[in-house]
């Protein structure tokens, strides 16, 4: 056995041990250590280690092994890594893997964790926060502050800065198709305050019934229209995205809809179910509140506009930066009818006084200078490679699951085989270190198949493959009993 001790000023006892007669590829050996030490507590949160050449000076091997064992660290989330700076322990110490109870009934979809507890973790709701553009925000930032008359420091109404309501228009008008003018936008607070402060203004409207689709991730909404007292109902979703026919049926004022990647099935809402759909509105003077949380992400299809371009009047347009950049950031945006604008911005006002200035100026400078173009460009790639190895895994491991929704966004959704239980394979996969959920947990009254939600946008490809490996393996013990 080769014991080597690194002393390095970012991590003064970091321990590796390789036995190079074990049969182990040695990157899964320093990756087994240094997993092992953050469980245990030795490596705290926020520790540097050691650069990579250095490591690998250090135990005898070539920089790649390395480098290898700290990418997938980084891709389970125990690492975090940026160019130029030092590799540092990302999180608390987790459990290990596998222990204690199986995932929650219903875990939060637009906000999920580090995946803390699993060896992998296919759950939804993440982006590749390293990824974050520091340096172009900064400049944003920096120019803002540099230039920003005072009065922009001042109370606002509740609308938002109009820098950043411009240059939101002028994206949404120019790549999703949305008709829109800065009057009719309101700055929020994420998706889940611009859910909030539409149901309270439909609410004080006279709306009685929101509709949801079924199945669907969107607690906030289901929530929040409950506390207001509104009758929520589902809607079921089909291959082409929620079922005009069953909406009918409803008596809903106001539905909530992903019809450019329903989640979770990745159905788009075809051209004709959209004029139905619209035309329902019509009829009914009611609201269609569209959620367009990941549009910009698209692999193999043409772009798909937003349903507000056809309908303004009628459609409630709902985006955030979540997804694109960061959540942390808490920046979203809401496209309103010219009926309901001044009602929602002055909801906006009661709830907090508006949203940070700076956050939203920056924005505005970050939009105008073409960073938010850059960045998507430079992500797109990144995503369709973790979703093609995603699919290449499935196909080598287990052909009889059925894809769903690649085309676009972050997560795929695989529909199970007639006979294989979907609770049976989630609780299977958390005794193998893998975090998955199925689809069951979201739906509302509807019935259908089983199926698993993968998010593949925070893992690496190699940590994708080994993901679904070890699923397959998860799914022949559930098969075997």
């Amino acid at each position: 056995m080769d014991r080597s001790r690194t002393n390095s000023g970012p991590a003064e006892d970091l321990l590796i041990e390789l036995d190079r007669e074990a049969g182990v590829p040695l990157h899964r050996q320093i990756e087994s250590s240094i997993r092992t030490g953050i469980r245990a507590g030795r490596l705290r949160s926020g520790t540097s280690l050691p650069p990579t050449r250095t490591l690998a000076a250090g135990l005898g091997v070539s920089r790649g092994v390395v480098v290898e064992a700290y990418q997938q660290l980084v891709a389970e989330g125990y690492l975090t890594s940026r160019s130029g700076g030092y590799t540092r322990v990302a999180a608390p110490a987790p459990p290990a893997a596998g222990a204690g109870s199986a995932p929650t009934a219903r875990p939060p979809v637009r906000s999920t964790g580090s995946g803390a507890g699993f060896r992998i973790d296919f759950g939804y709701g993440r982006t590749d926060v390293s990824r974050f553009p520091r340096a172009a925000w900064l400049r944003s930032v920096r120019a803002v502050l540099t230039a920003t008359p005072n009065d922009r420091f001042a109370y606002l109404d509740g609308r938002g800065v109009p820098e950043v309501r411009e240059a939101l228009c002028d994206y949404l008008n120019r790549v999703r198709g949305t008709s829109s003018v800065p009057d009719a936008m309101v700055i929020c607070n994420g998706y889940g305050q611009g859910i909030s402060l539409l149901i309270q203004v439909l609410a004080r409207r006279g709306a009685r019934r929101i509709a949801l689709e079924d199945p669907s991730s969107d607690d906030d909404a289901r929530v929040l229209a409950r506390a207001a007292g509104l009758d929520v109902v589902g809607v079921p979703v089909g291959p082409d995205g929620v079922r005009v026919d069953a909406l009918h049926r409803t008596d809903a004022d106001a539905i909530v809809l992903t019809p450019s990647h329903q989640w979770p099935t990745g159905a788009v809402l075809s051209a004709a179910a959209r004029a139905e759909v619209i035309a329902w509105a019509e009829r009914r003077g009611a609201i269609v509140i569209e959620d367009d949380y990941d549009a910009e992400y698209r692999y193999d299809r043409s772009p798909v506009g937003a349903m507000q371009g056809l309908a303004p009047d009628h459609v409630v347009y709902c985006g955030t930066a979540s997804k694109t950049l960061a959540p942390g950031l808490r920046l979203g945006w809401m496209v309103v009818p010219a009926r309901l604008a001044a009602d929602v911005a002055d909801a906006k006002m009661l709830a907090d006084r508006g949203s940070p200035v700076i956050d939203q100026l920056a924005f505005a400078d970050f939009l105008a200078r073409g960073e938010f173009d850059r960045h998507l460009r430079r992500m797109r790639p990144v995503y369709r490679r973790r979703r093609d190895a995603l699919l290449h895994a499935l196909r080598t491991h287990l052909p009889d699951l059925e894809p769903a929704g690649v085309a676009a966004g972050q997560h795929v959704v695989a529909w199970l085989p007639p006979g294989l239980d979907e609770a049976a394979v989630v609780t299977a996969a958390a005794r193998h270190g893998l975090g998955i959920h199925g689809v069951g947990p979201y739906r509302i009254a509807s019935a259908g198949p089983g199926g698993l939600i993968f998010g593949y946008a925070v893992l690496g490809e190699s940590a994708i493959a080994e993901g679904v490996a070890l699923l397959a393996r998860a799914i022949r013990e559930v098969r075997g009993r």
